[in-house]
């Protein structure tokens, strides 16, 4: 039999939740090799994604089943009240599974998804949230303009023609363009080329700047808008994950970015931050040992070998 009456039957209020939720996706096995430094990677996005967003937020991340040490990290983070919104998951349930849980639960009617290696600058969400408002039927709105497959924003061109001041050209500023894909690993001489014969869509509409395009590693959208695509089926931790992108063009949703460069990626390392990205694009002559790594069934049986070790772990 129960004994008295439980307390909360006579609290008059509850906590509202802020309109905007910021949804990190977090995965950090172990740290060494390849993850060495991405537990100080996700405390400089954290920090530089509180610094100045330009509106509020609460703040949601999903751990998809990180090491000891970050988990400790983010328990910690939440009991200090930084973050509102925390799950732990016991496995990976791959970036399919996560986004299942977070678009689908976070209690904000606005979702700022971001990759845990993402640094902010200054007002990126409320330029985020600005596109988001002004632009009619607004699928994604990513803070940071870079080059993306045309096939992915056809629907927003279509719109943009009828409806808006469309401009092809290279809006993008050709260090804004080689800092981005010099953080993926690519080089400076790969993307002299690639940069002169690409493009940028520019639209104007109500008096806003965007560009045309987008992408799901870091992206703000409507709630109600991100439902419409749940649930995500994927097969692979990784990987898949343009089947959001692809949807949404499919749909004839607007995919937009904002025309600063207000997002970077920070990829498994600090490298950005210690100026490494410059020289690191610089192609420099291969040593002999690594042109033996390179030969094709040498590199495919080095990766298979990873490929095992690192499914040993994860399974």
């Amino acid at each position: 039999m129960r004994k008295g009456q439980n307390p909360a039957k006579f609290v008059k209020d509850v906590a509202r939740p802020e309109r905007i939720t910021v949804a990190l996706l977090n995965y950090i096995p172990f740290l060494s090799g390849f993850y060495a430094e991405t537990l100080d990677v996700l405390k400089v996005s954290l920090e530089s994604m509180r610094k100045d967003a330009g509106l509020p937020f609460d703040l949601m991340i999903f751990d998809n089943g990180s090491c000891e040490e970050v988990r400790e990290y983010l328990v910690s983070e939440k009991e200090e009240g930084r973050i509102q919104y925390l799950i732990l998951s016991e496995k990976n349930m791959g970036k399919g599974g996560a986004w299942n849980v977070m678009l689908a639960g976070a209690p904000g009617e606005i979702i700022a998804y971001t990759d845990a290696d993402v640094l902010f600058s200054p007002n990126w969400l409320s330029r985020s949230v600005e596109l988001l408002e002004t632009f009619p039927n607004v699928g994604m709105v990513t803070a940071r303009p870079y080059r993306t497959s045309p096939e992915l924003y056809s629907s927003t061109l279509e719109w943009a023609k009828q409806n808006a001041t469309l401009d092809e050209g290279q809006f993008i500023p050709w260090k804004t363009f080689l800092e981005f894909n010099l953080s993926l690993g690519q080089t400076e001489e790969e993307n002299v080329k690639v940069y002169a014969e690409t493009s940028d869509w520019r639209i104007q509409y109500k008096g806003v700047t965007a560009l045309a395009g987008a992408s799901h590693w870091q992206f703000t959208a409507y709630k109600t808008t991100l439902q419409q695509f749940l649930p995500f089926d994927m097969d692979k931790p990784m990987g898949q994950v343009r089947q959001l992108d692809k949807r949404m063009n499919d749909a004839g949703y607007l995919r937009l970015m904002v025309s600063d460069p207000l997002a970077m990626n920070m990829s498994n390392t600090l490298g950005y931050l210690r100026d490494e990205l410059k020289d690191a694009g610089k192609k420099k002559p291969i040593s002999l040992g690594k042109r033996i790594l390179e030969i094709g069934i040498i590199k495919k049986m080095l990766l298979a070998v990873y490929n095992k070790i690192f499914s040993w772990y994860y399974s």
